[in-house]
């Protein structure tokens, strides 16, 4: 609860990911890629994947300037939330936690005073670990809402 500020933001960014994982656990496929509260499409699977391509786009991509292929389409494609594959669901949360991985690799140097250009205005990485809580965050109730219609469980 004090401390520096890196290990505060990596540790709370740490906790939502993690928390998205325990909302998940014990799912099937099905379930995982099932779409429970109509008329939203929003699946457990779909917000997997979508979390996997913010984590790229905003921590490989923008702020460690890696060449690396867009996942699931990029920025402003719903292809994460729209293809989703029961049978692809283990293989999903996997490459959502070696996106983490990867992610964390990237960035592991760069001073949270780093600036780069997003649409035309600095933005540093210090504000997108506070982007990627926030975006953990408001996913993470969704995930919890889906959960509970799947299944009743709750507090994960």
């Amino acid at each position: 609860m004090t401390g520096a500020e890196r290990p505060i933001l990596e540790s709370y960014l740490a906790h939502h990911r993690a928390t998205l994982l325990r909302i998940c656990a014990g799912l099937t496929g099905e379930q995982l890629a099932a779409r429970p509260v109509p008329p939203s499409t929003l699946s457990l699977l779909g917000l997997v994947r979508h979390l996997a391509k913010v984590e790229r786009i905003w921590l490989r991509q923008r702020v460690a300037g890696q060449d690396v292929p867009p996942l699931h389409g990029g920025p402003g494609n719903n292809t994460d939330f729209d293809l989703v594959d029961p049978a692809r669901a283990e293989h999903e949360v996997q490459a959502l936690c070696e996106e983490w991985h990867l992610g964390d690799e990237a960035v592991a140097t760069v001073p949270l005073d780093h600036e780069f250009d997003f649409r035309g205005d600095p933005m540093s990485l210090r504000m997108v670990y506070v982007h990627l809580i926030g975006e953990y965050a408001r996913h993470n109730g969704h995930a919890d809402l889906l959960r509970q219609v799947l299944d009743g469980v709750t507090g994960r």
